[in-house]
Protein backbone atom coordinates (compact mmCIF):
# COMPACT_ATOMS: atom_id res chain seq x y z
CA UNK A 1 0.00 0.00 0.00
CA UNK A 2 1.03 3.41 -1.09
CA UNK A 3 1.32 6.32 2.15
CA UNK A 4 1.62 9.63 0.53
CA UNK A 5 3.45 11.85 3.14
CA UNK A 6 2.55 15.65 3.50
CA UNK A 7 5.90 16.24 5.67
CA UNK A 8 9.29 16.55 6.15
CA UNK A 9 11.15 12.54 5.56
CA UNK A 10 13.44 13.94 8.64
CA UNK A 11 11.02 13.62 10.85
CA UNK A 12 9.59 10.61 9.66
CA UNK A 13 12.52 9.18 9.35
CA UNK A 14 13.20 9.80 12.84
CA UNK A 15 10.25 8.76 14.39
CA UNK A 16 9.23 5.83 12.32
CA UNK A 17 8.40 2.77 14.51
CA UNK A 18 10.39 -0.46 13.83
CA UNK A 19 7.44 -2.28 13.55
CA UNK A 20 6.63 -0.35 10.30
CA UNK A 21 9.70 -2.11 8.18
CA UNK A 22 7.43 -5.27 8.40
CA UNK A 23 4.48 -3.79 7.04
CA UNK A 24 3.66 -3.91 2.93
CA UNK A 25 3.80 -0.30 2.51
CA UNK A 26 5.89 2.42 0.03
CA UNK A 27 6.87 5.56 1.63
CA UNK A 28 6.02 8.81 -1.01
CA UNK A 29 6.76 11.87 0.61
CA UNK A 30 5.71 14.98 -1.62
CA UNK A 31 8.61 17.07 -2.53
CA UNK A 32 8.84 21.30 -1.41
CA UNK A 33 8.66 21.86 -5.13
CA UNK A 34 5.35 20.10 -5.47
CA UNK A 35 1.61 21.97 -4.74
CA UNK A 36 -0.21 18.71 -2.60
CA UNK A 37 -2.64 18.45 -5.97
CA UNK A 38 0.15 17.69 -8.47
CA UNK A 39 1.66 15.13 -5.66
CA UNK A 40 -1.75 13.52 -5.71
CA UNK A 41 -2.07 13.01 -9.68
CA UNK A 42 1.47 11.74 -9.32
CA UNK A 43 0.37 9.00 -7.13
CA UNK A 44 -2.89 7.91 -7.78
CA UNK A 45 -2.96 5.01 -6.66
CA UNK A 46 -2.32 6.17 -2.97
CA UNK A 47 -3.83 4.32 -0.14
CA UNK A 48 -3.13 6.93 2.80
CA UNK A 49 -2.41 10.08 3.13
CA UNK A 50 -0.29 11.30 6.38
CA UNK A 51 -0.72 15.04 7.01
CA UNK A 52 0.42 17.43 9.22
CA UNK A 53 -1.93 19.57 11.39
CA UNK A 54 -2.24 22.52 9.03
CA UNK A 55 -1.82 21.21 5.32
CA UNK A 56 -5.15 21.26 3.97
CA UNK A 57 -6.70 17.81 2.77
CA UNK A 58 -9.53 19.01 0.16
CA UNK A 59 -12.58 17.16 -1.80
CA UNK A 60 -10.55 17.82 -5.00
CA UNK A 61 -7.27 16.36 -3.64
CA UNK A 62 -9.70 12.95 -2.67
CA UNK A 63 -10.86 13.26 -6.22
CA UNK A 64 -7.64 12.79 -7.55
CA UNK A 65 -6.69 8.71 -5.45
CA UNK A 66 -9.30 6.51 -5.88
CA UNK A 67 -7.90 4.11 -4.01
CA UNK A 68 -7.66 6.44 -1.15
CA UNK A 69 -8.86 4.62 2.28
CA UNK A 70 -7.29 6.53 5.31
CA UNK A 71 -6.52 10.16 5.97
CA UNK A 72 -4.06 10.48 9.22
CA UNK A 73 -3.54 13.83 10.92
CA UNK A 74 -0.14 14.05 12.17
CA UNK A 75 -1.33 15.88 15.23
CA UNK A 76 -4.75 16.21 17.05
CA UNK A 77 -6.57 18.71 15.00
CA UNK A 78 -8.17 17.51 11.76
CA UNK A 79 -10.06 20.97 10.76
CA UNK A 80 -8.00 21.10 7.99
CA UNK A 81 -9.49 17.83 6.72
CA UNK A 82 -12.88 18.00 4.57
CA UNK A 83 -14.18 15.55 6.88
CA UNK A 84 -17.83 15.29 4.82
CA UNK A 85 -15.65 15.07 1.80
CA UNK A 86 -13.82 12.12 3.37
CA UNK A 87 -16.78 10.56 5.28
CA UNK A 88 -18.94 10.70 1.53
CA UNK A 89 -16.27 8.61 0.29
CA UNK A 90 -15.96 6.10 2.49
CA UNK A 91 -12.49 7.48 3.64
CA UNK A 92 -11.45 7.37 7.25
CA UNK A 93 -10.34 10.51 9.05
CA UNK A 94 -8.54 10.01 12.72
CA UNK A 95 -6.18 11.95 14.69
CA UNK A 96 -3.94 11.24 17.02
CA UNK A 97 -6.26 11.66 20.17
CA UNK A 98 -4.44 12.78 23.54
CA UNK A 99 -0.46 12.24 22.38
CA UNK A 100 0.42 15.48 23.14
CA UNK A 101 -1.76 16.58 25.61
CA UNK A 102 0.71 16.57 28.79
CA UNK A 103 3.53 18.15 25.99
CA UNK A 104 0.67 21.15 25.28
CA UNK A 105 -0.24 21.14 29.07
CA UNK A 106 3.83 21.69 29.97
CA UNK A 107 3.15 24.33 27.48
CA UNK A 108 0.60 26.11 28.53
CA UNK A 109 1.67 26.49 32.14
CA UNK A 110 5.20 28.02 31.07
CA UNK A 111 2.95 30.52 29.31
CA UNK A 112 1.03 30.92 32.39
CA UNK A 113 4.08 31.92 34.11
CA UNK A 114 6.03 33.72 31.54
CA UNK A 115 3.14 36.38 31.77
CA UNK A 116 2.98 36.22 35.26
CA UNK A 117 6.60 36.26 36.47
CA UNK A 118 8.17 38.68 33.36
CA UNK A 119 10.00 35.92 31.22
CA UNK A 120 10.21 38.09 28.60
CA UNK A 121 10.81 41.95 30.14
CA UNK A 122 12.77 40.80 32.59
CA UNK A 123 15.12 38.71 30.21
CA UNK A 124 15.62 41.99 28.50
CA UNK A 125 16.27 44.04 31.01
CA UNK A 126 19.12 41.56 32.21
CA UNK A 127 20.70 41.55 28.29
CA UNK A 128 20.41 44.95 28.28
CA UNK A 129 21.98 46.28 31.64
CA UNK A 130 18.84 46.89 33.48
CA UNK A 131 18.61 43.88 36.15
CA UNK A 132 18.50 46.13 39.16
CA UNK A 133 16.05 48.60 37.89
CA UNK A 134 13.79 46.50 36.66
CA UNK A 135 13.77 44.51 39.81
CA UNK A 136 13.14 47.22 42.30
CA UNK A 137 10.08 48.02 39.58
CA UNK A 138 8.89 44.33 40.03
CA UNK A 139 9.39 44.26 43.89
CA UNK A 140 6.69 47.29 44.14
CA UNK A 141 3.70 45.88 41.61
CA UNK A 142 2.61 43.10 44.27
CA UNK A 143 3.64 40.70 41.08
CA UNK A 144 1.51 37.67 41.50
CA UNK A 145 2.32 34.07 42.08
CA UNK A 146 0.69 31.52 40.08
CA UNK A 147 -0.81 29.81 43.15
CA UNK A 148 -3.22 33.09 44.19
CA UNK A 149 -4.51 33.12 40.46
CA UNK A 150 -8.51 31.59 39.27
CA UNK A 151 -7.63 29.84 36.26
CA UNK A 152 -10.73 29.10 33.79
CA UNK A 153 -10.01 26.28 31.26
CA UNK A 154 -11.98 26.71 28.21
CA UNK A 155 -12.65 23.24 26.60
CA UNK A 156 -11.68 19.95 28.92
CA UNK A 157 -10.62 17.17 26.78
CA UNK A 158 -7.08 15.65 27.05
CA UNK A 159 -5.30 18.67 26.61
CA UNK A 160 -7.59 20.31 29.20
CA UNK A 161 -7.76 17.55 31.55
CA UNK A 162 -3.52 17.27 31.48
CA UNK A 163 -3.36 20.86 32.41
CA UNK A 164 -6.03 20.99 35.12
CA UNK A 165 -3.59 17.93 36.88
CA UNK A 166 -0.11 20.54 36.63
CA UNK A 167 -1.69 23.19 37.92
CA UNK A 168 -3.79 21.79 40.74
CA UNK A 169 -0.20 21.44 42.70
CA UNK A 170 0.16 25.06 42.30
CA UNK A 171 -2.87 25.67 44.42
CA UNK A 172 -4.60 27.61 42.12
CA UNK A 173 -8.46 27.70 41.98
CA UNK A 174 -9.57 25.99 38.89
CA UNK A 175 -12.72 26.47 36.86
CA UNK A 176 -14.01 25.08 33.62
CA UNK A 177 -16.44 25.71 30.85
CA UNK A 178 -16.79 22.86 28.35
CA UNK A 179 -20.53 22.32 25.81
CA UNK A 180 -20.88 18.77 27.87
CA UNK A 181 -20.45 19.29 31.82
CA UNK A 182 -18.42 16.87 33.25
CA UNK A 183 -19.35 14.30 35.95
CA UNK A 184 -19.14 14.78 39.44
CA UNK A 185 -16.93 12.27 40.58
CA UNK A 186 -14.36 14.02 37.78
CA UNK A 187 -14.64 17.57 38.63
CA UNK A 188 -13.55 16.40 42.40
CA UNK A 189 -11.20 14.48 41.06
CA UNK A 190 -9.20 17.04 39.13
CA UNK A 191 -9.99 19.72 41.72
CA UNK A 192 -12.39 21.57 39.01
CA UNK A 193 -15.65 24.12 39.57
CA UNK A 194 -18.24 24.16 36.46
CA UNK A 195 -18.91 28.10 35.24
CA UNK A 196 -20.96 29.24 32.08
CA UNK A 197 -18.58 30.72 29.52
CA UNK A 198 -19.77 33.96 30.85
CA UNK A 199 -19.35 33.41 34.59
CA UNK A 200 -16.02 31.93 33.38
CA UNK A 201 -14.83 35.17 31.76
CA UNK A 202 -16.08 37.06 34.45
CA UNK A 203 -14.36 35.11 37.36
CA UNK A 204 -11.19 34.21 36.53
CA UNK A 205 -7.38 36.12 36.06
CA UNK A 206 -5.92 33.38 33.93
CA UNK A 207 -8.34 31.99 30.64
CA UNK A 208 -6.61 29.53 29.06
CA UNK A 209 -7.69 27.95 25.87
CA UNK A 210 -8.23 24.32 25.10
CA UNK A 211 -11.07 23.98 22.61
CA UNK A 212 -11.06 22.47 19.13
CA UNK A 213 -12.36 24.29 15.84
CA UNK A 214 -15.41 24.02 14.89
CA UNK A 215 -18.27 26.17 13.83
CA UNK A 216 -19.52 26.97 17.30
CA UNK A 217 -16.05 27.82 18.59
CA UNK A 218 -14.43 29.55 15.71
CA UNK A 219 -13.99 33.49 16.99
CA UNK A 220 -15.71 32.53 20.14
CA UNK A 221 -13.32 34.70 21.90
CA UNK A 222 -14.62 37.91 20.48
CA UNK A 223 -16.36 40.92 21.58
CA UNK A 224 -18.98 39.76 23.24
CA UNK A 225 -16.65 37.05 24.89
CA UNK A 226 -14.57 39.83 26.32
CA UNK A 227 -16.70 42.14 27.56
CA UNK A 228 -17.31 40.02 30.20
CA UNK A 229 -13.73 39.45 30.91
CA UNK A 230 -12.32 40.33 34.48
CA UNK A 231 -9.96 43.72 33.74
CA UNK A 232 -6.82 42.71 33.36
CA UNK A 233 -7.27 38.57 32.84
CA UNK A 234 -4.42 36.98 30.98
CA UNK A 235 -5.40 35.18 27.85
CA UNK A 236 -3.63 32.12 26.98
CA UNK A 237 -4.10 30.14 23.57
CA UNK A 238 -2.01 26.67 23.25
CA UNK A 239 -5.48 25.06 20.98
CA UNK A 240 -6.09 27.09 17.80
CA UNK A 241 -5.82 30.55 16.76
CA UNK A 242 -9.03 30.69 14.74
CA UNK A 243 -10.79 30.33 18.16
CA UNK A 244 -9.75 34.24 18.57
CA UNK A 245 -11.13 37.31 16.61
CA UNK A 246 -7.66 38.69 16.36
CA UNK A 247 -8.63 42.48 16.06
CA UNK A 248 -11.06 42.12 19.27
CA UNK A 249 -8.38 41.18 21.25
CA UNK A 250 -6.34 43.62 19.81
CA UNK A 251 -8.75 46.15 20.95
CA UNK A 252 -9.33 44.67 24.73
CA UNK A 253 -5.14 44.73 25.14
CA UNK A 254 -4.81 47.87 24.45
CA UNK A 255 -7.50 49.12 26.16
CA UNK A 256 -6.33 47.19 29.48
CA UNK A 257 -9.27 44.69 29.42
CA UNK A 258 -6.89 42.23 29.06
CA UNK A 259 -3.73 42.56 30.48
CA UNK A 260 -1.86 40.24 29.05
CA UNK A 261 -1.76 37.53 26.00
CA UNK A 262 0.31 34.39 25.75
CA UNK A 263 -0.48 33.08 22.00
CA UNK A 264 1.68 29.64 21.33
CA UNK A 265 -1.10 29.71 18.32
CA UNK A 266 -2.09 32.54 15.92
CA UNK A 267 -4.42 32.38 12.88
CA UNK A 268 -3.12 32.45 9.89
CA UNK A 269 0.09 30.47 10.01
CA UNK A 270 2.46 31.22 9.20
CA UNK A 271 2.54 33.91 11.11
CA UNK A 272 3.13 37.34 9.61
CA UNK A 273 5.03 40.09 11.24
CA UNK A 274 1.95 42.19 10.46
CA UNK A 275 0.01 40.11 12.29
CA UNK A 276 -2.61 42.54 14.61
CA UNK A 277 -1.70 40.59 17.67
CA UNK A 278 1.91 40.79 16.99
CA UNK A 279 2.78 44.49 15.80
CA UNK A 280 1.66 46.08 18.59
CA UNK A 281 2.27 49.20 19.97
CA UNK A 282 5.13 49.06 22.43
CA UNK A 283 2.79 49.56 25.68
CA UNK A 284 1.01 46.74 24.48
CA UNK A 285 3.77 44.60 23.55
CA UNK A 286 4.76 44.10 26.10
CA UNK A 287 2.15 42.62 27.24
CA UNK A 288 2.44 39.77 25.10
CA UNK A 289 4.60 36.66 25.42
CA UNK A 290 4.55 34.11 21.76
CA UNK A 291 5.96 30.99 21.04
CA UNK A 292 6.36 29.17 17.57
CA UNK A 293 3.27 26.78 17.89
CA UNK A 294 5.68 24.64 19.87
CA UNK A 295 3.30 23.47 22.41
CA UNK A 296 3.19 19.77 21.11
CA UNK A 297 6.48 19.70 19.78
CA UNK A 298 8.04 17.24 21.77
CA UNK A 299 9.95 14.11 21.08
CA UNK A 300 7.43 12.27 23.08
CA UNK A 301 4.58 13.65 21.37
CA UNK A 302 6.03 12.63 18.19
CA UNK A 303 6.69 9.19 18.84
CA UNK A 304 3.32 8.69 20.58
CA UNK A 305 1.48 9.95 17.39
CA UNK A 306 3.73 7.99 14.77
CA UNK A 307 2.99 4.90 16.61
CA UNK A 308 -0.47 5.57 16.53
CA UNK A 309 -0.78 6.23 12.65
CA UNK A 310 1.53 3.53 12.03
CA UNK A 311 -1.03 1.47 14.19
CA UNK A 312 -4.05 2.91 12.04
CA UNK A 313 -1.94 1.74 8.98
CA UNK A 314 -1.61 -1.87 10.53
CA UNK A 315 -5.33 -2.16 11.29
CA UNK A 316 -6.24 -1.23 7.63
CA UNK A 317 -3.95 -3.54 6.49
CA UNK A 318 -5.34 -6.42 8.46
CA UNK A 319 -9.17 -5.10 7.21
CA UNK A 320 -9.66 -3.53 10.66
CA UNK A 321 -11.13 -0.33 11.55
CA UNK A 322 -8.66 1.75 12.61
CA UNK A 323 -8.17 4.11 15.69
CA UNK A 324 -9.55 7.47 16.30
CA UNK A 325 -11.79 7.88 13.83
CA UNK A 326 -13.19 11.55 13.45
CA UNK A 327 -15.46 11.40 10.89
CA UNK A 328 -18.30 9.22 11.77
CA UNK A 329 -17.56 6.24 9.47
Amino acid sequence: MKVLIFGPKARYDLYLPDFVKNLPVELVFSGAHQSILQAAEENPDAGVIFADAITPVSRELMDKLPQLKLIHSEGVAFNAIDVEAARDKGIFVCNNKGCNAVSVAEHTVMLMLMALRHGVTGHAAVRTGNQIGFKEQVMVSNAPELGEQTVGLIGLGDIGTATARLLRPFGCKLYYYTAHRRPPEVEEELGLTYLTLEELAATCNILSLHCAVNQQTAHMVNEAFLSHVKPGAILVNTARGQLVDNLAVRQALMDGRLGFIAMDTLDPEPTPASHPLVDLPPEAAERAVYSPHLGGITGGSFRRAHQNMWRSVQLLLEGKRPSFVVNGL
